[in-house]
């Protein structure tokens, strides 16, 4: 055991920097690989580009079902519920307070938030619709 790791140091002090040179083109011939085409050095193709894009093409889809897609619909659902807003609907603000809708100007809402408490704030800050 001891041998195997003293034997190697020893020859490659021994040779010096032929055996540096040998040492990497070793290892990048055998991270090159050989040449399939009987050492043509071309290589495959429009085949090969498909096959090489694939796994990115794999990891965009499963991204756009997962995430994407989903995103994308709850925002539409969100918008429904913002463009549905009416006088009377039990709110809560993306701020976490709760109120009660009193009137709708445009983009801004009046909201009731306790006895002699109003607010106005941008329809785009609701959150929900409560529903107790």
């Amino acid at each position: 055991m001891f041998t195997d790791i003293v034997y190697p140091i020893r020859e490659f002090l021994s040779n010096g920097a032929y055996a540096i040179k040998n040492l990497f083109s070793n290892e990048v011939y055998a991270m090159a690989g050989q040449p399939q085409n009987g050492g043509s050095g071309q290589s495959g193709g429009a085949g090969s580009a498909f096959t090489s894009f694939l796994p990115l093409i794999l990891i965009f889809v499963i991204f756009y079902f997962l995430l994407i897609r989903p995103q994308s619909k709850r925002a539409k659902e969100h918008k429904n519920m913002l463009d549905n807003l009416k006088k009377g609907d039990k709110i809560v603000t993306s701020g976490g307070i709760f109120g009660v809708i009193e009137a709708i100007d445009g983009n801004t809402l009046t909201i009731k938030i306790a006895e002699s408490v109003r607010i106005k704030t941008g329809r785009s800050a609701i959150a929900g619709i409560r529903t107790d």
